[in-house]
């Protein structure tokens, strides 16, 4: 990706950087894409643009674990370069895609076009997640090494669980050679065929097929025991249960290599948002109860569960037009993650350098250690938020082409003003 080499200094703002624990007001300096200096500037050092940041915060470019960017293949519902303008819009600079593409990323010939698609829009910087099994049918496992060198940091099966425990441990095993994490859905596959909604007391009253919470618990169980024996490194992409939680503490503890996301909309939704069969709350994996909500939260908050994540899944009008079993389950969720995140600390759940780190350092650890950080000599990958700006979700304010949220209408409080993408403005709010 090539960058311009505008000197940028952004200036009067509180500075955030989980990585170093900084919190204060501090003078951000930006040259050739790096991070040139905070607090003062380099003597002789001339930006070419000053930004008042006076009120705002100033923190890393937020990294995303799973952003489905329909490109290629499902063009129809959004593009690369639509969702990657979305993810700028919300100061979010670096996306891991799941390999559910059309085709699959199981090659590195598919890979090396996601990244030349990315690259030549240049809005946010595209990180393709290589399939774990050929087609993703949960068979052969690929050429992960070749996927690796092809510009994959990770593996993953999107959301089609591998049912075979013998093909899981070749994988593992495969994965741990070459230094590989392998990003996990925590979902049995025949635990949750079929279902749409969490197996309760509201899916029963309203007559939809259910998945129970064991559908998690069990893939989680199986995932870490395996991990456990090969020494893999494994990352569970997308916890929704208060259990699932608890058994990842636990096999830390063990010191299994092992960590965790969710995605945000999991800690405000429950299955009682099914009531009116919305079908922009079909999700996989379901909503599940308050208690789930809550223990997933302080989860968030105790670092248990490292990172926050958008899930983002763009889809037509048509996916979300049927009765609810049958629609397509997720949400558009780029533009929600950071309002979402400010959210928790207006609630108290979490203090806004835990948030931000929720949604910069905790994802990079999992993804790519250089990135969500402000270190001298690192990417000036920068997002810059007003935290007292109030606005409203509609189909108007939507930058991606996906409108599926059941957060339309919805007033936040929190909005991104300018986003830097390898020190190049990608995003500047009029």
């Amino acid at each position: 990706m090539m960058f311009d080499s505008m000197k940028i200094s952004i200036r009067n703002g509180r500075l955030i950087d989980p990585a170093s624990g900084i919190d204060r007001e501090a003078d951000l300096h930006c040259a050739d894409g790096k991070v040139l200096a905070i607090g003062a500037a380099p003597a002789g050092f001339q930006p070419d643009r000053t930004l008042d940041a006076r009120g705002l915060v100033v923190c890393p470019g937020l990294v995303d674990l799973s952003a489905r960017l329909r490109e290629p293949g499902d063009e129809q519902k959004a593009t690369i370069a639509s969702e990657t303008r979305a993810a700028a819009a919300a100061g979010i600079t670096t996306l891991c895609c799941p390999p559910d593409t059309k085709p699959i990323i199981d090659s590195p010939a598919v890979a090396q076009l996601v990244h030349q698609i990315s690259a030549r829009h240049g809005l946010a910087r595209v990180l393709p997640a290589g399939a774990i099994t050929r087609g993703l049918d949960g068979g052969q496992i690929t050429e992960m090494a070749a996927l690796k060198e092809a510009g994959c940091p990770v593996l993953s099966q999107g959301d089609r669980p591998i049912r075979n425990a013998q093909v899981l441990l070749r994988a593992l095993e495969y994965a741990s050679t070459f230094g590989l994490t392998l990003f996990l859905q925590p979902l049995d596959a025949d635990l949750s065929e079929g279902g749409c909604a969490h197996q309760g007391a509201v899916s029963t009253r309203l007559g939809l097929p259910g998945i129970p919470e064991a559908a998690e618990t069990v893939a989680v169980a199986r995932a870490l025991a395996l991990a456990e024996q090969t020494g893999a490194r494994i990352h569970f992409r997308g916890l929704s249960s208060a259990r699932g939680a608890e058994l990842l503490v636990e096999a830390r503890r063990r010191g299994i290599r092992a960590s965790g996301d969710c995605a945000i909309h999991q800690l405000f939704l429950t299955e009682d948002n099914l009531h009116g069969f919305n079908s922009n709350c079909h999700l996989l994996p379901p909503l599940r109860t308050v208690a789930d909500r809550q223990s997933l939260r302080v989860a968030v908050a105790e670092g248990a569960i490292q990172a926050l994540c958008s899930d983002h899944q763009p889809h037509d009008a048509d996916a979300k037009q049927a009765p609810f079993p049958e629609t397509i389950p997720g949400i558009s969720a780029l533009e929600t993650l950071l309002p979402l995140a400010l959210c928790l600390v207006a609630e108290g759940m979490l203090d806004l350098p835990t948030a931000i780190a929720r949604l910069t350092t905790g994802p990079a650890e999992v993804l790519r250690p250089d990135l969500g950080r402000l270190t001298p000599g690192g990417n000036a990958d920068v997002c810059v938020f007003d935290p007292a700006e109030t606005w409203v979700l509609s189909p108007e304010t939507l930058v991606s082409h996906g409108h599926n949220t059941p957060f339309l209408g919805m007033e936040f409080k929190g909005r991104v003003r300018w986003t830097l993408l390898g020190g190049r403005m990608v995003f500047e709010r009029s």
